[in-house]
């Protein structure tokens, strides 16, 4: 395939706003073959995943969550219901026409009804108590998965011919098909027949192969079956498109005036934005992009006019700058002490190897010579495990855990002179006390660890001298 066309990722919020997408992305007042030479990767309609699986945030149950309980015989089905009716309804919202809304709820009742007959034949099997169908559950998780992604690329593929583009629905969900393909064959063989000059790709977010998405890269899958496209069609530039620009901070909390745009950054700062959990890009996805020399550009739906921010391997500001100031709210730091650790090897692996068995997920590490710190974005019942097999392990070490927040400062290259000092006048001006420093070689981020219920202040702190207090001095020096 050619280089000249794009590959854009949809997340879920922008595709629950239809006519918006249409309007700044899908059509944008293009016409013609400016209409082509792009694959749209979409994920599912706003909220679709969560009534699906469990929600992301809450942890509310649904239809798997629901199934693997098994408290209820109906309670999946019930949830299964609700699925189906968010479906049609959201349908109604989109459909003018009778015909194409009976099309698209066509679709929707034969998925569903495809995979409830799935999860009612293996509810039968339990229920005789000698067959266990736990493997089995990571197959309907991924089935589940997919029922999301297909719902909104069906349906959106239906919209785009009504309005006279040569849309294609492109299915990789694997809902029907029993040939177990890596992801990238699957995406090879869907794409070896499509002409991108004439025809518009509208491709199911959820790909099903043997690796098990979901399994694999959680709810970050839909980022790795678009990053995979793009670098096997040898995109010339991948977009993510979201409810957002991806600026300086969370405008919520510093001030929709306050934060910026950040316009121009490097895979290095969207690594860090991913270590600390920020939806800039899955790390998998930004990996395969940054190795082929994709750039990758996040824009915001709802700014059509904006080009955005563009991300490239080799991005580095003209000026050492802060870029984003961003981190962690909710995190857990383990403490490892041991008086004889000095000189002896084995106690880092034999932690790390801990928390990759509870993947409890690691945002940065600290040790002297007897201790030894992860900072972790992890829940508390996971961190006890983990202290429980240490301690286990090593009876006479002290080991402990305690909630804090980290607040990091991240940009291409922020060695301006000053920082660190500039840094924690502010935070010591704003009575944040630090409970701890990581300031790494690079100069790509420097993490403050605060209490818990000083984040906000801390973020706002450090925005206000290092992002917005600095961009008015360039500005003063500019002008003058």
């Amino acid at each position: 395939m050619s280089n000249i066309h794009s590959v854009e990722k949809i997340g879920g919020t922008s595709m629950a706003a239809t006519a918006t997408l249409f309007d700044n992305v899908l059509i944008a007042g293009r016409k013609g073959a400016d209409l082509y030479n792009r694959i749209f990767v979409v994920s599912a309609y706003a909220g679709m995943t969560d009534l699906l699986l469990e929600h992301k945030k809450s942890g509310d149950a649904g239809v798997y969550a629901r199934f693997v309980a098994d408290d209820d015989a109906t309670g999946w089905r019930q949830a299964m219901d609700m699925v189906r009716r968010a479906m049609r309804d959201h349908n109604a919202t989109m459909f003018v026409r009778a015909d194409r809304l009976a099309e698209a709820n066509a679709f929707v009742d034969m998925r569903i009804d495809a995979v409830a007959a799935c999860l009612d034949d293996l509810a039968r099997l339990r229920s005789h108590g000698r067959f266990c169908v736990k493997e089995q559950l990571m197959t309907v998780h991924e089935l589940l998965a997919g029922l999301g992604e297909a719902h909104s690329a069906h349906s959106t593929a239906l919209l785009l011919r009504d309005r006279g583009v040569n849309a294609q629905f492109v299915d990789l969900t694997l809902w029907d098909q029993q040939d177990m393909r890596e992801l990238d064959d699957r995406i090879r063989q869907a794409f070896a027949s499509i002409d991108l000059s004439t025809t518009l790709p509208i491709v199911t977010g959820y790909a099903g192969c043997t690796e098990g998405m979901v399994r694999r890269y959680a709810r970050g899958y839909s980022e790795m079956t678009f990053s995979r496209i793009a670098v096997l069609t040898k995109a010339r530039e991948a977009i993510i498109h979201k409810e957002f620009h991806l600026s300086s901070a969370d405008p919520r909390l510093v001030g929709t005036g306050k934060a910026r745009k950040i316009g121009r950054t490097n895979y290095d700062v969207a690594d860090q934005l991913a270590n600390l959990g920020m939806e800039a890009i899955h790390p998998g996805a930004g990996r395969g992009l940054r190795q082929t020399d994709i750039p990758l550009r996040v824009r915001n739906t709802f700014d059509r006019e904006d080009g955005g921010t563009l991300i490239c391997g080799n991005y580095v500001s003209d000026t050492p700058r802060v870029e984003i100031v961003t981190g962690v709210r909710h995190a857990q730091a383990l403490q490892f002490f041991e008086q004889d650790m000095v000189g002896v090897k084995g106690y880092d692996a034999a932690i790390l190897d801990a928390l990759a068995r509870h993947g409890a997920w690691i945002v940065s590490k600290a040790s002297n010579a007897n201790t030894i710190t992860h900072y972790l974005s992890a829940d508390v019942a996971t961190v006890k495990r983990v202290i429980a097999d240490l301690q286990t392990q090593y009876p006479d070490a002290s080991i402990s855990a305690h909630p804090v927040a980290i607040v990091s400062v991240i940009g291409s290259d922020i060695s301006r002179p000053g920082l660190m000092t500039d840094a924690l006048q502010a935070l010591a001006d704003a009575h944040v006390p630090i409970v701890a420093m990581q300031h790494q070689i690079r100069n790509i981020d420097v993490q403050f660890i605060v209490d818990v219920d000083q984040y906000d202040t801390a973020v706002r702190a450090l925005h206000r001298a290092l992002v917005e207090d600095e961009s008015e001095a360039m500005e003063g020096r500019r002008a003058a």
